[in-house]
Formats: C-alpha cells, sequence, structure tokens
C-alpha cells in the first residue's frame, strides 16, 4: 500500500524543533527525508537530555549526511541533492543559507519545481528580521506569556515549546498546499513561517474576544474569564480533575449530581456573570463533594451527565491510560544507541491508508555513502 507521500524528496537543514518536527510529520507520511547536517551534527545532539529527547522525538527513519557547506566541495553535494528533490525545509541562522550560497532565489533558480520553506523567529518582512529568535521570544513577543499563569502571579511560558511545535504544524501545511500547487501549476513554491506569527495565529481566539469585548486579556490561571465552572482545577480524593459545566443545562446536572439543587436558586450562582464573580465559592462548593469522590469515578460520572472532566495526569500515567494505549499514539523508536524509547506517531489516520513508521533515529552522517556519492 503506497504512503500519501511516498516518492516525495526532501532535504532538510534543520536543528532543534521547528524543521525537524516538520519534516518528521512528513517522513511518518512516507517522504523520503534527508537530513543534511553539519559534520559536529543538529546541534540539539550536543545539548544533553532535552536535545537526546529532541533528537529521537523529531529524526526517526530520515537519512543522514554531514556536510561542511563552507567547503566547496561538500556545498555542491548539497546542490546536487536539491537538483532533484521537492522540498527543501530549512530552521537556519537567518541569512545563513543566503550566506553558504542555498538561498531561495539560487536553489528555486536550479530547480523551478522545488518547495524551499524557512522557519525564523521572527517574520523575514519585519525590523526583527535577523534577531535571533527561539521559541520563548514567540511566547513572550507574541502576548502568549502575557495570558498564561496565575493572576497575581509573573507571566510564565507554556510547559512545552508550543511555538516551534505549532510552527512545524505550519510548515507542513505550507508543504502539503504547495505541492498540491505545483501539480496543478508545474512550478514549485517559496514559503516562509515564523515562529511569532504562529503563536499569534494561535491566540486568534483572543484577538476576537478582545475586539468583541474591548478588554485585553489577562492571564488569570486556571478558569475561563467569562463563563464558570470551565476549565477548572478541582481537588479529588487522589489526584485532581478539570470542570466545565457552564450551560444552564449542565450546571444544573452537576448541582443536581452534588447533591445541591439549591445552588440554582442562590444568586451567587444563577447565572454565569454571578458564577465569575464568585468563582471562589462555587470551587468551594463543588471541592466540598469531589474532594471525597476518587479522580476516575469524577471523570466517569460526570461524563455520563455530558459535562467535560478530565484527570490531570503525570507522562507514565498518561503512557498507561486506556483511551492512549488504544488509540496507538505511543509507539516504540530507537535512539542511536539501540536504545528503546516511546514515541508519539502521526495524531490522525486516513481511511485506506497505513502507514508504517520507521522508528530509527539515524546517528550523524550515517547515510553518507548511500546519499552524496550517488
Amino acid at each position: 500500500m503506497q504512503a500519501p507521500l511516498e516518492g516525495i524528496r526532501i532535504v532538510e537543514f534543520g536543528h532543534y524543533i521547528a524543521a525537524p518536527a516538520a519534516t518528521q510529520i512528513l517522513a511518518d507520511l512516507g517522504a523520503d527525508v534527508i537530513k543534511v547536517e553539519p559534520p559536529a551534527g543538529d546541534q540539539a545532539r550536543s545539548i544533553g537530555a532535552y536535545g537526546d529527547g529532541i533528537v529521537c522525538a523529531y529524526n526517526r527513519g530520515k537519512r543522514s549526511v554531514a556536510l561542511d557547506l563552507k567547503d566547496d566541495d561538500q556545498r555542491r553535494i548539497a546542490l546536487d541533492l536539491l537538483g532533484s528533490a521537492d522540498v527543501l525545509v530549512q530552521n537556519m541562522r537567518a541569512g545563513a543559507m543566503d550566506g553558504l550560497g542555498l538561498g531561495a532565489e539560487v536553489v528555486t533558480g536550479l530547480n523551478p519545481r522545488l518547495v524551499y520553506v524557512s522557519v525564523s523567529g521572527f517574520s523575514r518582512r519585519g525590523p526583527s528580521a535577523r534577531r535571533a529568535g527561539l521559541d520563548i521570544a514567540a511566547q513572550a513577543e507574541s502576548g502568549l506569556m502575557s495570558v498564561t499563569g496565575e493572576q497575581d502571579g509573573d507571566p510564565q511560558r507554556v510547559g512545552m515549546p508550543i511555538a516551534d511545535v505549532g510552527a512545524s504544524y505550519a510548515v507542513v501545511q505550507a508543504v502539503l498546499a504547495a505541492l498540491f500547487r505545483r501539480e496543478r501549476t508545474g512550478h514549485g513554491s517559496v514559503a516562509d513561517v515564523s515562529l511569532l506569527d504562529v503563536a499569534i495565529h494561535m491566540q486568534s481566539a483572543q484577538w476576537g474576544e478582545w475586539h468583541t469585548s474591548g478588554q485585553e486579556p489577562r492571564r488569570k490561571g486556571n478558569g475561563q474569564a467569562t463563563v464558570a465552572p470551565a476549565a477548572d482545577l478541582v481537588t479529588t480524593a487522589d489526584g485532581q480533575i478539570v470542570l466545565s459545566a457552564y450551560t444552564v443545562e449542565h450546571f444544573t446536572r452537576l448541582c443536581h449530581f452534588l447533591g445541591k439543587p439549591w445552588m440554582l436558586q442562590d444568586p451567587r450562582f444563577a447565572d454565569n456573570p454571578a458564577r465569575v464573580a464568585h468563582r471562589r465559592e462555587l470551587l468551594s462548593e463543588i471541592g466540598s463533594v469531589l474532594q471525597h469522590l476518587p479522580t476516575e469515578r469524577c471523570v466517569a460520572e460526570l461524563g455520563s451527565l455530558g459535562l467535560v472532566a478530565a484527570a490531570v495526569r503525570r507522562f507514565s500515567e498518561v503512557a498507561a491510560a486506556p483511551d492512549v494505549l488504544m488509540s496507538g499514539i505511543l509507539t516504540t523508536g530507537r535512539d542511536t544507541d539501540g536504545r528503546s524509547f516511546d514515541v508519539p506517531f502521526l495524531p490522525f489516520t486516513l481511511e485506506g491508508v497505513e502507514v508504517r513508521p520507521d522508528l530509527q533515529v539515524p546517528t550523524v552522517g550515517a547515510d553518507q555513502e548511500s546519499v552524496a556519492s550517488r
């Protein structure tokens, strides 16, 4: 059975997450991804445990070629690879590819059918085009940190590199759109993705809320600003859950489940504005019951009423959860030393299409002979 991107060759000049994570998705869809690394390898390979995690997560099933792109002969090898490639994805330092003679204008001149995608910290059209910009800079300057954290606390970063990962999804969208366009026109495309733009785009609802309410979004910890209970954290007998039950129907069911139908007539809880204004008292009433019940019972019984209730789980608990086990999202990979590790696979399925992951992470230059000398 043919994978969706079988026969598509992608050349990656990537470090860390944004570019490698994008080409990982494309590799899982069947593309042949050739990772061009400097002789010392992707920078993630040299920063310890966090980097090792990045390498294992985002470099499975690729072929690795180690090239010193400042050397004329080795740069010619890269250009030869690009001459027959379908896609180039890069997140090198701003201006680095141009300085190496591998910029979009040069490369697409040699291969007009090439899809050339660049990832940067900031828009290449703005004054910060050449600024260093990692995930944390995008989180800070997009407004994301300003709405993350407790109301009276400092701004906080999201607990994972959300701008990097979001950018990888945007890159995949750009690649697929450009390949579809090429099928129609025969021409390649040049695309740019910035972490800042992605982080702003992911907050589209907050931008809409600002302009419809006239109130600039602010951080407030758990819970949504205008409805309650909504995304609120509640302690159970053996853990914590998040709970949403803010429609009239759902709040009515919640009150009866709690054995407190009187809350429906209490002016503090009579409607959403009142519940938001008295959120602390509301959560106290909910918690006075749920703190005596096990987490899984809360999730099951509240869920049976049509309410949104979910357990707050650690990674080890996530890996053992039946929903996760049965979905097949986690599979077993092999790192560069042959050790096994759990790794998420594609978060979607395609009817009638079977994709088989290549779970081996290559060492630096592992495919030098087979690729560079072809």
